[in-house]
């Protein structure tokens, strides 16, 4: 049996298939990430168009120190050499950034493939600029990688917290600054990095070392990791 149709050759009538919601809740999906494309855009060359020559010379060589997250390593090794809870938090941070940059570059990266920003038509000076990487831009692994740090060792050191969370967000800072990012891929990034550093709490709360009392942390991230 066959559907009515009607002079163009279309089913119709009350056998006709329900199209339902899908189709316009798909044209609003696209249409906002259409808006919030052209923000991360504005955003951008905002940033491009600001001139700021005190600050590009120190965001730049930031943003270089952070590559292979080489600015919380340092960190950590002088952590590991401070004592049990300090070491502590060295580990569980290290292994924070170890999650950030697999899901980052391994998954994310792969997953969206994000042109990079193009910096010639935003006119970014050649004195911020480093090397454009060849990777996707989304979502940003050096914030990725200097969040999950910050956030995973500032909940074994609570001390360290804020100092570690203004670095990591310069860190993201700057890689908008010097024109690689989007202010999304960064604050995407941000939100990989908590997610990390929740993971690695988690694992290390499961692996207590012996003589070093737990900690116990509300925020920013429930977690139970040893101190």
């Amino acid at each position: 049996m066959t559907e009515p149709t009607n002079a163009d050759g279309d089913a119709s009538g009350p056998l006709a298939p329900d199209p339902g919601p899908a189709r316009p809740r798909r044209r609003a999906l696209t249409a906002v990430l259409g808006d919030l494309r052209a923000v991360d855009g504005a955003l951008y060359a905002a940033v491009a168009a600001t001139s700021t020559p005190t600050l590009d010379r120190a965001l730049r060589r930031l943003s270089h120190a952070a590559d292979h997250s080489k600015v919380s390593l340092g960190i950590a090794a002088v952590l590991a050499l401070s004592g049990a809870r300090p070491r502590r938090a060295a580990l569980v941070g290290v292994g924070a950034v170890a999650v950030a940059s697999a899901s980052a570059n391994v998954l994310g990266k792969r997953l969206v493939r994000r042109a990079r920003p193009d910096r010639e038509a935003a006119r970014v000076t050649v004195d911020r600029q480093v090397p454009m990487p060849a990777s996707a831009s989304f979502p940003s692994g050096h914030t990725a990688s200097a969040v999950a740090f910050a956030t995973a060792v500032g909940v074994v050191l609570p001390a360290a917290a804020v100092p570690l969370g203004a670095l990591a967000s310069a860190v993201g800072y700057s890689r908008v600054h010097v024109g690689v990012h989007y202010p999304g891929d960064v604050a995407a990034g941000a939100v990989l990095g908590i997610a990390s550093a929740a993971a690695a709490l988690a694992a290390a709360a499961a692996t207590p070392v012996p003589g070093v009392r737990p900690v116990c942390s509300a925020a920013p991230v429930s977690s139970c990791a040893p101190g």
